[in-house]
């Protein structure tokens, strides 16, 4: 019979595509992952694994076998998440996932107010791109996301926390004053410098300012918003930053902060679980937290 640890050393397979790295992962030895997914594939009678030098791929019925899989390990979580958590709320392990231009600004406020509230809650921390963070949480390896709303996934339940306007950073040498309001229409695409593909924040200042991506500073794609500051701080460009993250990262007398014109361009932040887990409340408190914490309540 097969067992939820098969199905969970597949789905490290699936994921590192290495049987070293997989087992690093599942914090087990590589011959081991390598024999339990051998009895997967005896129990089940097929072929899951495309077995080669430095590699390995899940089959094409192995990749189905992954994704069902995961979808039992995600209902094992919730059904020890409802057995350990009721009663009390925010105690015990939460696995938060956390996207890169809301963690440097919000996590410092967040953390220390979750601890004060809610001592018994150890939060276990995972910073990455939106994409890689829904997968994580459909499949169970993580129980809530904070991050940019909407999000497509029917299977996800989220809630609203507070609206994040965007402002335009510009050279300090940029002729527009301090408090000059500026358009859509008056951001030159050709000058953005823009984070790479995968952040959703790179979505939503083509989104607001240029409905022709072509026309944009694709190849000025950077990793971090840090990196981006300092670009336009050295007369490379500009670009829209998020206003959780202002006071961190406009501290250079070489950039200047512009206000937009109604409508403001910003983005929507909140959290994201499974609607299948029993811990809707202990994230519907989570998320108050947030709010006071950012002095959004």
């Amino acid at each position: 019979m097969i067992t939820l640890k098969q199905l969970r050393y597949l789905s490290a397979l699936e994921q590192y595509r290495h049987f070293g790295r997989a087992a690093e992962a599942c914090a087990i030895s590589q011959p081991a992952l390598s024999m339990q997914i051998r009895d997967l594939e005896r129990d089940l009678g097929v072929k899951l694994v495309e077995r080669r030098p430095g590699d390995a791929a899940l089959t094409e019925i192995g990749i189905e076998v992954a994704r069902r899989g995961d979808h039992l390990l995600s209902g094992a979580r919730d059904l020890e998440d409802f057995a350990r958590h009721r009663g009390r709320l925010l105690t015990g392990n939460l696995s938060l996932g956390i996207i890169p231009t809301l963690a440097p600004y919000v996590l410092p406020k967040i953390l220390p107010a979750l601890q004060k509230r809610y001592p018994d809650l150890t939060v276990e921390l995972r910073e990455t791109q939106t994409r890689q963070l829904l997968e994580e949480l459909v499949r169970g390896a993580l129980d809530v996301v904070l991050l940019a709303l909407p999000v497509e996934e029917t299977e996800l339940e989220t809630i609203n926390l507070f609206e994040d306007q965007f402002l335009l950073a510009v050279p300090a040498d940029d002729p527009r004053p301090h408090g000059t309001r500026v358009n859509a229409k008056e951001v030159d695409p050709t000058q953005l410098i823009l984070l790479e593909e995968g952040h959703c924040l790179r979505d939503q200042s083509l989104a607001y300012c240029s409905s022709d991506r072509r026309g944009s500073a694709l190849g000025l794609g950077a990793t971090s918003l840090a990196t981006v500051m300092q670009m336009v701080a050295n007369g490379y460009g500009i670009t829209l930053v998020p206003k959780v993250a202002a006071d961190v990262e406009v501290r250079d007398d070489r950039v200047k902060l512009l206000d937009f014109a109604q409508p403001q361009p910003g983005r929507t932040v909140g959290l994201a679980w499974r609607r299948t887990s029993p811990r809707r409340d202990d994230f519907v408190a989570l998320g108050e937290v947030v709010k006071s914490a950012l002095g959004k309540a």
